[in-house]
C-alpha cells in the first residue's frame, strides 16, 4: 500500500511540474523578440482584469491598434507587457489548443516593432477599426485589425467565408464574407 501511495504522489508531482509555466530567459527568445523593447498592438485587443486571452473574447475594455507596449516578461504560456508607458500591465494568456499558436506565434500576431499602416483602409474601415467593431463591406484585413484573429477551433483557415469569434466563453458570433468583404455579421 505504501509503495502505491508513494508512486501516486510521485506521478502527481511530476505532472504538476510538467504543467508549470516557465519563464523564458532573454537569451532563449527568438532574435526578433527582446525583453524591454517597445512593440505596437496589431489589432484592437480586449481584456478583463488586465488579462487578454488568445481565445480573443470580444468583451471587456479595449486597447487600440498601434498602442505602444513594452515587453516585460514571457513564459511558455504568457506574455506580460506594460501598456503605453503607464503603470498598466497586461498579461496575454496563450491558449494553444484554441489558436494552434505557441507563445512566440501568438506574440507575432499581437505585437510588432512597427505600427499597422491604417492608410490602406477606407473611412468606414478606419471608423470600425477605431471602435473595435465589424460592419458590412469591411475587408478581411480590416476585420483582423478591428477585432483580431478568430480561434482556429471554429475557423481553421482565414481563407473561408465564415469566421467564428467568441463573445465570451459560451457565446459566439459569425462574420460572413463574400468576395473578401463582410456580407453580414450573425450574433
Amino acid at each position: 500500500m505504501m509503495r502505491t501511495t508513494t508512486y501516486g504522489l510521485f506521478l502527481l508531482i511530476l505532472f504538476s511540474l510538467a504543467s508549470c509555466t516557465r519563464a523564458i530567459k532573454p537569451e532563449a527568445l527568438p532574435s526578433h523578440i527582446t525583453l524591454g523593447d517597445t512593440y505596437y498592438t496589431q489589432f484592437v485587443m480586449r481584456y478583463e482584469k488586465d488579462v487578454h486571452p488568445t481565445t480573443n473574447y470580444r468583451r471587456g475594455a479595449s486597447i487600440p491598434v498601434n498602442t505602444p507596449v513594452r515587453l516585460l516578461k514571457m513564459t511558455n504560456k504568457t506574455i506580460e507587457v506594460e501598456v503605453d508607458n503607464s503603470s498598466q500591465h497586461l498579461t496575454v494568456k496563450n491558449f494553444q489548443k484554441h489558436t494552434g499558436d505557441d507563445v512566440y506565434q501568438a506574440f507575432d500576431k499581437l505585437f510588432a516593432p512597427n505600427k499597422v499602416d491604417l492608410s490602406r483602409f477606407n473611412a468606414l474601415e478606419k471608423q470600425h477599426i477605431q471602435n473595435g467593431t465589424v460592419a458590412k463591406g469591411m475587408s478581411k484585413d480590416a476585420v483582423l485589425v478591428a477585432i483580431g484573429y478568430p480561434p482556429m477551433t471554429q475557423t481553421p483557415s482565414l481563407d473561408g467565408n465564415r469566421w467564428v469569434y467568441w463573445s465570451h466563453r459560451f457565446n459566439r458570433f459569425n462574420v460572413h464574407f463574400k468576395d473578401g468583404k463582410v456580407s453580414w455579421v450573425e450574433e
